[in-house]
């Protein structure tokens, strides 16, 4: 029986660590990249199946572009030969601008990629500073006509709101000169201060201070209104594309499909299962075992609502049915009525979904819930 899957490939190398990065990457480990390459051709290998069929590819990282080309190619031969892609698979990849090359796009044209996903976060060099980033917009202009030029025409673009000194002309201003570059989709995330990161320590000792929280509000509402005036759709609390563009891996992953992970750090889904191969490069290296975990039908209806809200779209009652042989309405009706009465969640035309006022206010609807 054929079973549709989305299949994801960390990618760990990176040219050096942002400030607010807390992802299993390292710089300076270029030495290490043949024996990554061959282990993670290994992994895909014993994985394979005759019975999956790949419909959605996410090469993520860490920067999968600072992989050399020939290395890359290595890997996605790997993954041509030994498993079946849709003939309308998405296939992404991530990479940075300063480390896109030409040969390196070719490559992954060459092996079926038909998305890019770029890391611009801000127009601005001093806010780039800050976030550790070794770009400057203009390599981002570089690195959008290069794509253009090898043939990529769906594009998107990562960009940051709420960073420390950021302002809502700021992002005005990203968002201009994002939109000049023609992206197909824009992913506009609020920062998340990690721990044990340079940019947690700094904010723990004053010397770089958050916005309020007014103003991350106001950047955000600039980024809707921006977007929604040039065409673009939201689809997800920080993800917007034109129509026909949303990235069909991440929201496979919020409708809680199954994925295959490959790599240092990467998860997978099947069934009851999830599992995490080893978080750190060594360890994986080495050939460390996942560890696997089991997922019981509570975790898993709650994983369904809590993944599904982020979506515009929100839950589809039938999908949920359908997953979890249970009425969400029964699961969870005398929990949703608080949000429900506060204008936070609807239930119409066969879904639960947060309003716009609820969006902002996720976590409190699903505390009402658990």
């Amino acid at each position: 029986m054929t079973r549709t899957l989305g299949l994801y490939l960390h990618i760990p190398f990176c040219k050096s660590k942002c400030a607010y990065c807390d992802f299993a990457s390292w710089p300076g480990r270029e030495r290490d990249m043949p024996a990554y390459a061959k282990r993670l051709q290994n992994e895909l290998h014993m994985e394979s199946s005759p019975d999956f069929l790949i419909d959605t590819v996410y090469i993520g990282g860490g920067t999968p572009s600072v992989l050399p080309p020939s290395l890359m190619a290595r890997i996605l031969d790997a993954l041509r030969r030994d498993y079946r892609l849709a003939p309308d698979a998405e296939f992404s990849c991530e990479c940075n601008p300063g480390t896109v090359t030409r040969e390196f796009l070719s490559v992954l044209k060459e092996y079926g990629c038909n998305r890019l996903s770029m890391g611009a976060q801000a127009a601005q060099t001093p806010l780039l500073r800050m976030l550790g980033r070794i770009h400057v917009w203009e390599d981002v202009i570089r690195s959008a006509e290069l794509a253009r030029e090898t043939g990529f025409n769906n594009l998107n673009l990562d960009l940051m709101l709420g960073l420390p000194g950021q302002t809502e002309k700021d992002v005005a201003e990203t968002l201009k000169k994002a939109l000049a570059l023609s992206p197909t989709h824009l992913s506009c995330y609020g920062l998340i201060v990690e721990e044990g990161t340079p940019m947690q320590r700094r904010i723990a000792s004053g010397e770089w201070r958050l916005p309020e929280d007014e103003t991350e509000r106001a950047e955000y509402e600039t980024c809707r209104e921006v977007l929604a005036a040039n065409g673009f759709e939201q689809y997800e609390i920080s993800n917007f594309a034109l129509p026909g563009f949303a990235c069909r891996h991440n929201v496979h992953c919020w409708q809680r499909k199954e994925y295959l992970g490959f790599g240092c750090a990467a998860c997978g889904f099947l069934g009851n299962e999830r599992w995490q191969n080893p978080p750190r490069l060594d360890d994986y290296l080495a050939g460390k075992e996942p560890e696997i975990t089991q997922i019981g039908p509570e975790e898993a209806m709650f994983e369904s609502v809590m993944l599904g809200l982020r979506m515009t779209e929100g839950v589809s009652l039938e999908a949920f049915f359908q997953m979890h042989g249970k009425r969400l309405e029964d699961v969870y009706g005398a929990r949703l009525q608080k949000p429900l009465r506060e204008g936070l969640a609807v239930l119409e035309n066969g879904s639960l979904r947060l309003t716009r006022r609820g969006m902002d206010m996720q976590n409190r609807v699903l505390v009402e819930l658990l």
